[in-house]
């Protein structure tokens, strides 16, 4: 019998606490973009990586080592490619680029990496003005990734990025980029 009361009661308060707070909202991006332009035009340029939510710090140890990376997405050299060029600032302070190819998924901003047929990419709407955030998977891990158009973007859109992985999306690990060097110079090699 007190098992059964318990049981009630503990419904019935996960009833209220939901009922007061809701999940913030984020969509995930559609192929028709921001201001009528078709994905990925909208997505295109300078993008700068603020933070990483996942569940568990193991999915997010490959950004350890970093201080900032710098990213420019650009039209890739076949139809529904992207060509993504990064600079990674390590704390360390060295300056170690990368480049990889996104294959587009027809009719969908999901994006595939090649050489990596495990790893998904799907794009999600921020709160944060000239922000974005990613979610990434693949063999072992899922994350979530934030990033803007500017280095610094208001302290509120990190902490909403944050609320909204650590309470909605069960993401208990979180990993904020110091930015405290300056971003690598971009080499067009």
């Amino acid at each position: 019998m007190f098992d059964q009361i318990w049981a009630t009661l503990l419904y019935l308060y996960s009833i209220l606490l939901n009922s007061i707070y809701q999940c913030p909202e984020y969509s995930q991006l559609t192929t028709q973009g921001v201001d009528g332009k078709e994905f990925p035009e909208p997505h295109l340029g300078w993008w700068y990586f603020i933070a990483g939510a996942a569940p568990t710090k193991e999915e997010l140890a490959t950004f350890d080592l970093v201080d900032n990376i710098v990213f420019n997405m650009a039209a890739g050299s076949a139809p529904m490619q992207l060509q993504l060029h990064a600079t990674i600032r390590t704390k360390n302070g060295s300056c170690v680029p990368r480049e990889w190819i996104y294959h587009l998924t027809e009719g969908s901003t999901d994006l595939r990496t090649e050489g990596r047929p495990d790893m998904k990419t799907k794009l999600f709407s921020s709160s944060c003005p000239g922000g974005i955030m990613l979610k990434e998977t693949g063999q072992g891990y899922q994350r979530f990734l934030l990033y803007n158009r500017l280095p610094h973007p208001p302290e509120k859109c990190v902490e909403a990025f944050q609320s909204l992985t650590s309470s909605c999306l069960d993401s208990k690990a979180f990993l904020l980029t110091p930015r405290k060097q300056e971003a690598c110079k971009w080499s067009s090699n």
